[in-house]
């Protein structure tokens, strides 16, 4: 027999030996895998299957793949949470009006520019420009009350402030067609069982340029666009019109900031 022939031999004996040597102690001759990632583990040791969406059920809430936490209604965390990239919301609000003088220009500007206001109106204005009224409306801005005569409610018998919420109420839904659910309180005089006397929800204000104090445009804009932060509500008044050509600058300076406009109802709803 040739060498070669008996060197091949000993070696196949060899490991036939240690097979059966590994076999006798119970060794396991599979490659050994390699130790899961804790992360992994979770996801190999849940009871739990991956569907057809890629979302891993856990219970009520989900894992999906990018990474997002399900909630039970199917809302996602980071829906609660403002993306970067996603503009930060404002409400710009009038009191006083209508202005037979100043609004139309306003509803003109605000048109032009995609903007959604909200107005509070005085009674005994509303009365004299309905057509105005009927333009905010049909233009998708948010209506509420400021009174009848503009007065501060907490300063009057219960029956006399009742009685100027509701006639603007009723004053305002003979043209909208809608009653009006919110409401600013002149002065910001307010009492909170009024909420539910009265059947409407107060609406107050963050920023405040005092603009019916100046007639100087550029500081009601300097006040508003360096106090504005995200969700504020900014009060102006469309009976002057400096206040007009500072709402323009304001809006066009606070969305170059990355703001966007929104009716202080969706504010408060969102």
């Amino acid at each position: 027999m040739k060498k070669r022939e008996k060197k091949e031999i000993k070696v196949m004996c060899a490991l036939l030996y240690m097979m059966g040597l590994c076999l006798a102690l119970g060794i396991s001759l599979r490659p050994v895998a390699k130790e899961a990632h804790p992360e992994d583990r979770l996801i190999q040791n849940s009871d739990k299957s991956v569907p057809a969406d890629g979302k891993m059920q856990a219970g009520k809430k989900s894992v999906s793949v990018d990474g997002k936490l399900q909630l039970e209604d199917g809302q996602q965390m980071s829906d609660y949470v403002r993306k970067d990239n996603e503009a930060k919301k404002v409400a710009i609000t009038f009191d006083d009006g209508p202005s037979g003088k100043y609004t139309k220009k306003l509803l003109d500007g605000l048109k032009k520019r995609k903007v959604k206001a909200t107005f509070f109106l005085i009674g005994e204005n509303v009365k004299r420009y309905p057509e105005i009224v009927k333009r905010m409306k049909k233009e998708g801005h948010l209506i509420g009350n400021h009174t009848y005569h503009h007065v501060e409610l907490t300063s009057l018998p219960e029956d006399k402030a009742r009685q100027e919420v509701e006639q603007t109420d009723q004053t305002i839904s003979k043209i909208t067609g809608e009653h009006v659910a919110y409401m600013r309180p002149p002065f910001g005089a307010w009492k909170k069982e009024m909420e539910t006397e009265l059947e409407v929800m107060p609406v107050l204000w963050t920023v405040d340029p005092l603009d019916w104090t100046t007639k100087n445009v550029d500081e009601i804009v300097r006040k508003v666009v360096t106090q504005t932060k995200e969700n504020d509500i900014i009060l102006l008044h469309d009976c002057y019109d400096s206040s007009v050509k500072a709402a323009f600058r304001i809006i066009d300076q606070l969305r170059d900031r990355g703001f966007a406009f929104v009716t202080a109802e969706e504010l408060i709803i969102d």
